[in-house]
């Protein structure tokens, strides 16, 4: 059985509380999040629930933009060949679109190259630069890649091909020698916002074009809007934080996916069963839109999101739109025999604090899905896991990474680069490639390096909980000021309430096999609630026992559809009550 998760108590600040809410005439579970997660001046926290397009960065204090636009415009104005050159990932794809539709819009057509990522891999590679010398292409732009990619624009230079840089990942000790690099992690670039996706950072790059045109002000920002809805679903999909800037691009960017005009958007929204003028939230996004775009990058051929994206043709948009969803489905299949097979062979041997961080490798598994496996897997083991497929004919491994919060994925790889034939990612998610003798080695170098930096108590879920919740608070109201928090997402999570003495008024009723629906009862007032995976912890909330519960409060589409409160309480977790605050 897992451990228990940790909750972590906020402290206690009912004064600060009740003066937020007096300002911002909200409900008290509202101010108390907010003074929670420091936004303690009312001004401050308007700007939060209310973002405008105003909140946005000037894109021009990114370094290296001015060289960008300069040379785009003259590419544009000599009708120059350019090659957009992206990922296979959501963010990649859409952030193609968008240059795409942003050069078309400043008077030229733009081509691309996404690579295949089981037949090429990720990054930047030799052959695609000479297909582009030989093409005649005299610019590219990497869109979401490229700044680690050095050999590959050096080769492009020597093919007398200018080079701009976009992407978000962080840097080699040595940056590519590029014309312009536009990356707010590179040294020396104070742009606010560090925390762009690669399709955050084309949109300032098109943003920047689009404000050199002679065009007034009015149209400039109803095109530059425009972008957000594609600007919204990447940001999402590639985790970043949800502040700040990129909140005003998910905020804006769901509310403009009420109504969407693009056959390929409409037709992609209508495969994830999203109705039109229907209200989207960041989680619709993440776990039924993003999955099938994704799809193509992980099956098959990661070209069709762009030409989803850009399609006027309505019967082609419904067309790609199926063929990604059929794919999805694949994908879940996929994904799911491997896992099998990884809880399988834990079973033989069990996953001990003695293992800080874990490699599992299977011949013949499909490398496009090995990131998403090891998310769910580090959701299970609370530790850094990488899953790899091995190639038995080329003697390669191949795979991704995912980490948990005190643990840098990239710091780790680059301490052991020598065990790599390509490597990259980030904090929280990087990939790499070996050779599939040496998967021993890095599993057993990757614990040495992980058991130096961290402890068994690293390797225990934590649930952070905003506040308190009497049932009694539940009202219309104070729901509706909890549901203005949102987006909800990494860096700005749905917000987690502990009730506490709450009384299991009834026997939990079985959803699926796997999920409990629960009616709990606290000081005469009940509440139902939605328990996801919680049946194989039944026994913990049998009739009449008194627990702690944390929950937290979600929009229910489905419910307010059915003409029910169009929201629901979901279980995150149970514990007795009286527990000391961090057990």
């Amino acid at each position: 059985m897992d451990k228990p998760a940790r909750w972590l108590m906020p402290t206690s600040e009912p004064a600060a509380a009740e003066s937020l809410a007096a300002a911002l005439g909200s409900g008290a579970l509202a101010a108390r999040v907010l003074v929670n997660r420091g936004y303690r001046d009312p001004e401050a926290a308007r700007r939060f629930l209310s973002p405008s397009l105003g909140d946005l960065h000037d894109p021009r204090l990114l370094l290296g933009m001015d060289a960008a636009v300069a040379r785009l415009r003259r590419a544009i104005a000599q009708g120059e060949s350019i090659l957009l050159y992206g990922d296979y990932d959501v963010d990649g794809t859409t952030a193609v679109a968008i240059l795409i539709k942003a050069i078309e819009i400043a008077g030229c057509r733009a081509g691309f190259h996404i690579p295949h990522r089981t037949k090429d891999g990720y990054g930047m590679h030799a052959a695609a630069i000479d297909r582009a010398a030989a093409d005649g292409v005299t610019l590219i732009v990497s869109v979401d890649t490229g700044i680690r990619a050095a050999e590959a624009v050096r080769q492009a230079g020597a093919l007398g091909m200018d080079v701009i840089v976009t992407d978000h990942h962080l840097p080699d000790t040595a940056l590519p020698p590029a014309l312009a690099i536009i990356n707010p992690q590179q040294p020396g670039c104070q742009y606010p916002n560090k925390n762009l996706c690669g399709a955050g950072v084309a949109f300032k790059l098109a943003q920047a074009l689009l404000e050199t045109l002679d065009w007034p002000p009015e149209k400039v920002r109803r095109l530059t809007e425009s972008f957000l809805k594609v600007v919204a679903i990447a940001t999402v999909a590639d985790v970043v934080p949800l502040t700040g800037e990129n909140r005003v691009f998910v905020k804006r960017g769901l509310e403009g996916l009420r109504s969407v005009r693009s056959p390929g958007l409409r037709a992609l929204l209508d495969v994830a069963g999203l109705k039109d003028g229907g209200a989207l939230s960041a989680t619709q996004v993440a776990f039924q839109v993003a999955p099938r775009l994704n799809a193509a990058g992980r099956m098959a051929d990661a070209g069709a999101i762009v030409e989803l994206l850009l399609t006027g043709d309505e019967a082609r948009a419904r067309e790609i739109a199926g063929q990604l969803d059929a794919l999805n489905r694949e994908r879940q299949q996929t994904e799911s025999a491997i896992v099998r097979a990884v809880l399988a062979a834990c079973l033989t041997a069990p996953v001990t604090d003695a293992q800080p961080a874990l490699v599992f490798a299977g011949e013949g598994w499909h490398r496009g899905v090995a990131g998403i496996v090891a998310s769910r897997l580090v959701e299970r083991f609370h530790r850094p896991v990488f899953v790899l497929g091995i190639d038995a004919g080329a003697a390669v491994a191949q795979g991704s990474g995912r980490s948990i919060r005190a643990f840098h994925l990239l710091e780790a790889l680059e301490s052991m680069p020598d065990l790599f034939q390509h490597f990259g990612g980030h904090r929280q998610a990087a990939g790499v490639s070996l050779d599939a003798g040496r998967i021993d080695e890095f599993r057993e170098r990757l614990a040495a390096y992980a058991a130096a930096r961290l402890t068994p108590e690293d390797f225990t879920n934590e649930i952070a909980i905003d506040a308190t919740l009497d049932f009694a608070e539940l009202d219309e109201r104070s729901v509706e000021g909890v549901l203005s928090l949102a987006p909800f997402g990494f860096g700005n999570p749905a917000p987690v309430f502990a009730a506490c003495n709450v009384e299991v008024a009834a026997a939990p009723v079985a959803m699926k096999e796997k999920h409990l629906r629960l009616t709990l009862r606290q000081n005469g007032r009940t509440l139902g609630v939605k328990a996801w995976n919680f049946a194989e912890r039944a026994a913990e909330l049998a009739p009449g026992r008194l627990v702690d519960v944390a929950v937290c409060i979600e929009a229910d589409p489905y419910a307010a559809a059915r003409g029910y409160p169009p929201w629901s309480a979901v279980l995150r977790d149970v514990r007795p009550p009286g527990l000391r605050p961090l057990d």
